[in-house]
């Protein structure tokens, strides 16, 4: 159980196997019903080892890409009640897989393709290269609105007049600073998103970007607001609703955001909808043990500029989103950028508490 309200965790320093035993058992599972589905999909064992290591990397690449996310997650779950926690951890893990990882590509062939659900799920179970193309065709959008709603939390974590621990000093002062002008940081992200427009090889193409794109900063401003007025409501309510359903609505969106480059670039390695929803899902549950561990452990408070790396990251993958509406970005230049600069800020981390300690 995680701790909320200043309460103590009764699992507070424990083994990293009592974090992370569920997502063992779900990798187990998850691997053995991707040979299952290499064996049916191919009847062979050559081809049943292939999408057991797709499966496999699948899994490798969502937790690459989402390690940002559960240090944000954890940003937000300490400020949030235990039931909530609680509910966030099951309920949002279950929105997350079968939400993420399953409805939302069959949503996109919908809306896309002009077909009813139970069509783009037999689209995607019979004729999976046709099914791809269409995500595939439907990137330039998804890139646009995730990169924006990514871009705007990112800054706004930097672009706060109350906060007083900076990694990048001098940056993150001028961040600061500027904080206190109305709007600075939106308008940042919108001449980003003009410039990007403008970059785009026709004017159909500019359209659809910048649109999608105003849905991903509105979408982001709806979400605050709802949380905001849902938690300022709660804040005279007693009992299990109390200071959460906001912070809960957020971390879906956000998490929804997340998984838009994943999804997306997961068809680069498969075209089978169910080897896919496995490999993510193996992901995002070690997401979910990496939150848990972050919170109960209080790492965040122990490795100070761990919490700016995450937010580094996420500013980087929303400019990969966008320049991966340009040209092809291979999806391990952005794993591999974000475990990077989080690696940077846990090094910075650790140097700073030896220097104090000395």
């Amino acid at each position: 159980m995680l701790k909320g309200g200043g309460q103590e965790s009764p699992v507070q320093g424990g083994s990293v196997y009592r974090y992370f035993r569920w997502a063992f058992l779900v990798t187990v599972i998850g691997l053995c019903l991707g040979g299952v589905v290499g064996w049916q999909a191919t009847g062979t064992l050559g081809g049943t080892a292939t999408i057991f290591m797709i499966t496999a990397v699948l899994a490798v690449l969502e937790i690459s890409l989402s390690f940002d996310n559960a240090i944000v997650n954890a940003n937000k779950l300490k400020t949030m009640s235990q039931v909530w926690q609680r509910r966030f951890l099951t309920w949002g893990i279950l929105i997350a897989v079968f939400g993420m990882r399953i409805l939302f590509p069959l949503l996109i062939v919908v809306l896309a393709a002009h077909v009813g659900p139970w069509q783009a799920l037999l689209l995607a179970l019979t004729q999976p290269d046709e099914y791809a193309r269409i995500m595939q065709d439907a990137h330039l959008p998804i890139a646009a609105f995730g990169g924006t709603f990514l871009m705007m939390v990112g800054l706004s974590f930097f672009f706060d007049h109350e906060k007083d621990e900076h990694w990048m000093h001098w940056l993150e002062l001028k961040m600061v600073s500027a904080a206190g002008i109305r709007g600075f940081e939106i308008m940042i992200v919108l001449l980003i998103v003009l410039g990007f427009a403008s970059l785009q090889t026709s004017a159909d193409h500019s359209y659809a970007f910048f649109v999608s794109a105003i849905w991903g900063l509105v979408t982001f401003l709806i979400v605050e607001v709802i949380g905001a007025l849902l938690d300022q409501s709660q804040t005279a309510m007693k009992g299990a609703a109390q200071g959460g359903l906001g912070a809960f609505l957020y971390l879906e969106v956000l998490d929804a955001s997340f998984s838009f480059d994943g999804v997306i670039g997961a068809f680069a390695l498969s075209q089978n909808l169910l080897v896919i929803a496995i490999g993510l899902g193996i992901g995002a549950m070690y997401v979910r043990s990496m939150t848990i561990m972050l919170v109960e452990r209080g790492t965040l408070k122990q490795y100070r500029y761990l919490e700016h790396g995450a937010f580094y990251a996420i500013i980087t993958l929303s400019i990969i989103m966008f320049v991966q509406s340009i040209v092809h970005v291979p999806e391990v230049v952005t794993g591999i950028g974000g475990v990077a600069i989080i690696g940077l800020a846990l090094w910075s981390s650790v140097r700073q508490n030896r220097a104090v300690h000395f």
